[in-house]
């Protein structure tokens, strides 16, 4: 296991938002964008799959990530961290496999 103090701030941490398409995962996002360590690298949701962070976070359109395509849940790819923003019991569920 590797915690967030392991990697150089220079290298910056890959990371993955499955639940971006809520709120919770949107402000979740703006966030990790003012951090400097942090490189979004996938955003995962279920019924906004194909979207853009844009179309579904207007608040976001100008931004380095407005462009992500939110990609179905289960293919967020290989990132070193994910954070889960899905409501409790499906976030339970899920964190196994990860």
């Amino acid at each position: 296991m590797h915690l967030m103090h392991d990697y150089p701030m220079s290298e910056g941490l890959r990371v993955a938002v499955i639940g971006a398409s809520g709120y919770s995962g949107g402000e979740l996002v703006r966030l990790l964008l003012g951090h400097p360590g942090v490189s979004l690298e996938a955003v995962g949701g279920a019924s906004s799959a194909g979207s853009t962070l844009a179309d579904v976070h207007p608040h976001l359109a100008g931004t380095a990530v407005a462009d992500l395509v939110i990609a179905p849940v289960a293919d967020v790819g290989r990132t070193d961290v994910v954070f889960l923003a899905l409501p409790h019991g499906r976030s339970a569920e899920l964190a196994p496999s990860l």
